[in-house]
């Protein structure tokens, strides 16, 4: 079974928005063809998926989908990346050969490059979408897409992405503290760009961003941890180090672990939405890591 069965419907969404957006990519060339590779080539597609639900359980039916394309456009941009020789020099990606296998180095990182520029393009097309639908707050949609453009720049940034990737493959003396830093920056900031999105475009409450941010820190640590736990023999297989399991034990990672998703059901609460979706989410996550650790 799928550990992440909620998202089911949220993912075929999600594919049905990448197809419609393959076409606006513009006419065929080498570059074209790579962004349609890179997005095409499957995954969960978890941080979209996130996007929709977060504005869902608002419950003030906006269309967030662009928003939702967004967060995977930036995503699959970062894959790429990381997939070069000069980062991870991964050969393959979900069982497929990485990008730049199939179309040179120079094309997979020009097509990451656009592949930013067009998730920018459809935060931009979100506002105005939500202005056509004439939601309840279109009035402020102009100030949602620039609050949007700020958290994203952010957090694919020195301060996010970018910043994480550089601590990867240049690894500090791995300390807790510094690995919680790796894991946030790579990590918490795509989820924290997904939950964020959700809640501007969604039409929620400017005042509860703080505890939206919250919400995202822990689901993204509780994620990562979780992720490290059942990676703990390939990653000391590899020689990789920047593992949870692996520098603090199993059990104290395992007590990380339940700590971040008990706080982020309670701060779940303290947004007062129709969360149910998202609480399944993280109890199936601790389902599935507790039968890792049986």
């Amino acid at each position: 079974m799928n550990p992440f069965s909620v998202l089911l419907s949220y993912q075929a969404e999600v594919e049905a928005k990448i197809e419609q957006s393959i076409p606006i990519l513009g006419v065929k060339s080498q570059i074209r063809d790579a962004c349609e590779y890179a997005l095409r080539n499957g995954g969960k597609r978890f941080r979209p998926a996130l996007v929709l639900m977060v504005a869902r359980a608002l419950g003030k039916q906006a269309d967030v989908s662009e928003a939702a394309l967004a967060v995977e456009f930036f995503h699959t941009a970062s894959l790429i990346a990381d997939d070069l020789p000069c980062m991870d020099n991964e050969d393959e990606r979900r069982n497929k050969p990485s990008l730049h296998k199939v179309f040179g180095e120079d094309v997979a990182l020009l097509a990451s490059y656009a592949l930013i520029a067009e998730g920018y393009r459809y935060l931009a097309q979100n506002s105005e979408t939500l202005q056509l639908q004439r939601v309840s707050f279109a009035n402020r949609c102009g100030h949602l897409c620039v609050l949007a453009i700020q958290n994203v720049a952010h957090n694919t940034g020195l301060f996010g992405a970018t910043g994480g990737q550089f601590l990867d493959i240049h690894e500090p003396n791995l300390s807790l503290s510094a690995l919680k830093d790796i894991m946030h920056k790579k990590t918490v900031s795509l989820f924290e760009i997904s939950f964020v999105l959700g809640w501007l475009f969604g039409g929620g409450e400017l005042e509860k961003l703080p505890l939206v941010k919250a919400a995202a820190s822990h689901f993204g640590m509780a994620f990562q941890i979780a992720d490290d736990l059942s990676d703990m023999q390939q990653d000391l297989k590899n020689g990789r180090k920047a593992n949870m399991g692996l520098l603090i034990g199993v059990e104290e990672a395992a007590r990380m672990f339940h700590k971040e998703t008990h706080s982020f059901l309670a701060v779940l609460q303290q947004l007062d939405i129709q969360g149910q979706e998202l609480e399944a989410l993280i109890k199936t996550l601790i389902q599935k890591t507790e039968e890792c650790l049986a």
